[in-house]
């Protein structure tokens, strides 16, 4: 639960926060939520800074979804997918902050369809703006640097780096391949892959987790090729927070 709640929390970086503090109070200042009821400064600043942070919560969401749902899916594709994701998660919670607000005041809330449609546009306004998703290892087209440690003609796909003693086992969907390095090293070497520590031992490519395993009371993650990479209780809270266990 802290877990979660600390990559929450990492969503509001201090430039967001700086933009938060200067932008809604003139949003508030300037924009009635909905024409049919006036409300006063306080009460528009309340509801654009929820509508805000509902905005935020269900982007954290949806990238956490996209992590295990659309992981295979290609970088366009999957931003395209995570779009969804996003107002399905996103426009239910407004309806109701709405529904509160206009209870609030005594009035009738307006239906869903045209919360919808207004909370379609906000959101879209949100789509545009976020970070994009990190480009998945399968999509760049420079071969990392260990590459070349490999036996000539290599063209096969790494899964992960093992540690062990002063070498390192490099799995590959070729075979198993042991280089004289560091670990530390050989990671350095991966990039501009993008992968994650597992265990002080084991580093894992990102495009190859197939899933999440439990055994024995311990978690592993599960690669394309079947194999089991331990998680370590260092590691976990990281992988966490990045929306992979």
């Amino acid at each position: 639960m802290k877990t979660i709640l600390n990559s929450i929390l990492a969503e509001f970086t201090l430039r967001r926060v700086i933009a938060g503090f200067v932008f809604l109070p003139l949003l508030a200042f300037a924009l009635q939520p909905f024409p049919e009821l006036s409300l006063p400064f306080l009460s528009r600043l309340v509801f654009w800074s929820g509508v805000t942070a509902l905005a935020i919560a269900a982007t954290w969401a949806a990238r956490r979804i996209s992590c295990n749902w659309f992981r295979k899916l290609e970088l366009s594709r999957r931003d395209l997918a995570v779009i969804p994701v996003i107002l399905v998660l996103f426009l239910p919670c407004l309806w109701v902050m709405v529904w509160l607000l206009f209870a609030a005041q005594g009035a009738q809330s307006p239906g869903f369809l045209p919360v919808a449609s207004y909370g379609a546009l906000f959101a879209t306004g949100l789509l545009i703006t976020r970070s994009p998703m990190p480009e998945a290892p399968g999509e760049i087209a420079v071969q990392p640097r260990l590459t070349r440690r490999l036996p000539k003609g290599f063209s096969g796909q790494i899964y992960r780096l093992a540690g062990r003693d002063h070498s390192v086992d490099v799995v590959t969907s070729e075979g198993t391949f042991t280089i004289r390095s560091r670990l530390s090293d050989a990671i350095d070497e991966m990039e501009p892959v993008l992968g994650y520590c597992t265990h002080r031992s084991h580093w894992v490519v990102g495009s190859a987790i197939a899933g999440v395993e439990k055994h024995g009371g311990k978690t592993f993650l599960r690669l394309e090729n079947g194999d089991l990479v331990p998680i370590s209780r260092k590691y976990k809270p990281m992988l966490e927070q990045q929306g992979i266990v």
